[in-house]
C-alpha cells in the first residue's frame, strides 16, 4: 500500500504491507529511529509520536491509518540541526534522562502538554507523563524538566518588564542546599507517578 505522511513539516510517502505499524514504517521506511520500540503493546510510550499535535502510540497504528496525517517525531522538535527545543535543553539540564530510551516520548508528551497549556501544575505535568514509563530517573528530574521548560517558554513569551507567574515546580539547584527555594518539592515524584516511580 502507498502511504502519504507529512513528517516533521516534510511530505514523505512509501510503499508499506498492510500490517506495517506506524513505528516501524517510521523506524525502517523513513530512517527516524529517535521513535523507539519498548513494549510494543501499547504500555510504555517509548513509540509516542504527535499525530495532528496530539501524542499516540505508534505501535499500536498501522501505517495505513496514519495517510494523510501530520505527525511529529522526536527529530522534529529540534529548531535546527545541532540545536536543541526548550525541552530538550531543559531536560539536559536537569538531569532529566539517564538511558535516555524513554526521553523521546517524553519530550513529545510535554510538547504537547506545554502546547495547550502554558501555566502546568505539577498534578497536570505528571498527569500528562502518566502513559511514559521511565525505568531510570524515578520521574521527578522529568517533572523538574517540564517545569524549567515551562517556565522558560513563558518568559521568552512575557514582554519585557512583566514578570511571569510562578509555576508548581520551579528548577532547583542541587549544589543550594535545605533552604534553597524550592527544595524539596519533587521529594514525592515517585508517589505520584501511576507506577509507583521506578518499576
Amino acid at each position: 500500500m502507498k502511504v502519504e505522511l507529512t513528517i516533521n513539516g516534510t511530505a514523505r510517502t512509501a510503499e508499506v504491507e498492510a500490517r506495517k505499524t506506524l513505528l516501524d514504517a517510521l523506524r525502517e521506511d523513513f530512517q527516524l529511529t529517535g521513535t523507539h520500540a519498548g513494549c510494543e503493546h501499547g504500555v510504555c510510550g517509548a513509540c509516542t509520536v504527535l499525530i495532528d499535535g496530539a501524542p499516540a502510540r505508534s505501535c499500536l497504528m498501522f501505517a495505513c491509518q496514519a495517510d494523510g496525517y501530520d505527525i511529529t517525531t522526536i527529530e522534529g522538535m529540534a529548531p535546527a540541526p545541532g540545536e536543541l527545543s526548550v525541552i530538550q535543553d531543559a531536560f539536559c539540564e536537569t538531569h532529566g534522562m539517564q538511558c535516555g530510551f524513554c526521553t523521546p516520548g517524553m519530550v513529545l508528551a510535554a510538547h504537547a502538554l506545554l502546547a495547550r497549556e502554558d501555566s502546568p501544575d505539577r498534578a497536570a505535568i505528571v498527569e500528562a507523563i502518566s502513559g511514559n514509563i521511565c525505568r531510570c530517573t524515578g520521574y521527578g528530574q522529568i517533572v523538574e524538566a517540564i517545569a524549567l521548560a515551562a517556565e522558560r517558554l513563558r518568559t521568552a513569551n512575557t514582554p519585557r518588564g512583566v514578570r511571569p507567574p510562578q509555576i508548581g515546580a520551579p528548577h532547583v539547584d542541587p549544589d543550594a542546599g535545605e533552604d534553597a527555594p524550592g527544595a524539596g518539592i519533587l521529594e514525592a515524584a515517585d508517589a505520584d507517578m501511576p507506577h509507583g516511580g521506578r518499576p
